[in-house]
């Protein structure tokens, strides 16, 4: 057991640093990809701030939700889907290890070439509004992060995977973005809406991708709250988990049976 849990990690690390290596060698292209992510938080910052003239507290959760939204970007709608429609997902099917490896270790070196070009754009703006993170809270927040991660992954691969069924993969999973910047606390912080919108809001996943994290970075979720979220979190992964292997066991049959 402890053996195929080390092969699976190497060959996931494997996938991760010949993704990275492809991926500087289209760097030009990624730092678009990367303004592209950062000029809806951005904006967010902007109108916010000027709405609530000046309040530090939305500065500080919106510069938090730019760095969450980096380091948990997905576009299995380009990588999964694409494969798909051009016919060679067949030959990510017969490589010996399981097929979400290679698409996982794509999606980790993208967030990866976020971070890294995203972060000294958003150190710069922190300078500027004068924001100031706690370390208590950055650190309550490192679990949420890395659950938002996951369950985005496996919300975003889901959805890419309509694309076993129907030509409008990319349709489907910009219908799950868009439902992201409106409920996940990009359009407005969660804090913000009215009852029982807040409450519902808590309990639906896309705030569990961006905002929750978010906030908990922030400081404006705290004590038992914590743990109410970390939950949440892990029932949507859960959840989305069996959902995305059921996807993939009846799209496996269907792109089989149909000679893909």
């Amino acid at each position: 057991m402890n053996g195929h849990v080390i092969r699976l990690g190497r060959l996931l690390w494997l996938s991760v640093w010949r993704s990275s290596v492809m991926w500087w060698s289209l760097r030009s292209f990624l730092i678009t990809l990367v303004v592209g992510q950062t000029v809806t938080p951005l904006l967010g910052l902007l109108v916010w701030m000027s709405a609530l003239n000046a309040d530090r507290t939305v500065a500080t959760y919106y510069l938090v939700l730019l760095l969450v939204q980096l380091m948990t970007v997905s576009y299995e709608h380009h990588t999964v889907s694409n494969e798909i429609y051009e016919g060679t997902f067949d030959q990510t099917m017969v490589e010996p290890k399981p097929v979400v490896l290679s698409y996982l270790g794509q999606n980790l070196a993208m967030r990866f070439w976020h971070l890294t070009f995203g972060l000294p754009v958003v150190v710069v703006i922190a300078v500027i509004v004068g924001v100031r993170l706690e370390l208590t809270a950055v650190l309550a927040a490192v679990p949420a992060i890395v659950l938002a991660g996951a369950l985005r992954f496996v919300f975003t691969y889901s959805l890419a995977l309509s694309a076993l069924w129907t030509q409008r993969a990319h349709g489907a999973v910009g219908v799950g973005e868009t439902l992201i910047f409106l409920l996940g606390g990009t359009a407005a912080p969660l804090s913000f809406l009215p009852e029982p919108f807040q409450s519902a809001g808590q309990l639906l996943p896309f705030w569990a991708m961006l905002g929750m994290p978010a906030e908990i970075a922030a400081g404006t979720l705290q004590g038992g709250e914590l743990f109410l979220a970390y939950a949440t979190q892990l029932g949507w992964l859960l959840l989305f988990t069996l959902l995305c292997t059921a996807i993939w066991r009846r799209g496996v049959r269907r792109f089989t049976f149909f000679g893909g």
